[in-house]
């Protein structure tokens, strides 16, 4: 499969079967994460593996994980995260976006499901009850696992803006 039809494969799978997944695959997915590119190439990315039933309880009191076996706290470390010398702009959501990535396509690589849960968990609540110190900040969660749905394949002609509406040329 070449890369683009990988990334049409993956999709944000909302239901997963209760089947482990398999330490190997865990560990190529964590491996995709570590060879991310990040600003300047200073790796503030520091990730969280949530994989036990009493962590998962924890971690399910501030979002959903929506049954997956798997969770990751993807969190960036403020002390060593690039800094846009123009406008002083934190590279570190940046950084954090590219390893999600990555470790997503990844797991759709290994067929396995995951979602991105960027938005709907509160991060106070994850460094109170992970013990993380002040300059790691929880930024995105995925969570991986056999999927129990299923992707609709050609979804993205209906659900994705034409390439035109998304594509802006220099106009000099």
């Amino acid at each position: 499969m070449d890369f683009l039809e990988l990334a049409q494969k993956r999709y944000s799978s909302r239901k997963y079967e209760e089947k482990k997944v398999e330490e190997e695959k865990l560990l190529k997915i964590l491996e995709a994460g570590r060879v991310a590119p990040s600003a300047g190439n200073l790796q503030p990315v520091k990730s969280i593996v949530i994989r036990e039933k009493a962590g998962l309880n924890i971690l399910n009191k501030c979002t959903t994980t929506y049954g997956a076996p798997i969770a990751i706290i993807v969190c960036g470390d403020h002390t060593i995260a690039g800094i846009r010398p123009s406008d002083r702009k934190s590279m570190l959501d940046i950084d954090v976006s590219i390893v999600i990535d990555h470790m997503m396509l990844e797991a759709t690589s290994l067929g396995l499901g995951s979602v991105w849960i960027g938005g709907a968990f509160d991060p106070n609540t994850i460094k109170k009850e992970f013990n993380l110190p002040e300059e790691i900040e929880p930024v995105s969660i995925l969570a991986i696992g056999y999927s129990a749905d299923k992707a609709f394949p050609n979804r993205h002609d209906k659900t994705r803006k034409a390439l035109s509406e998304t594509i802006m040329y220099e106009n000099m």
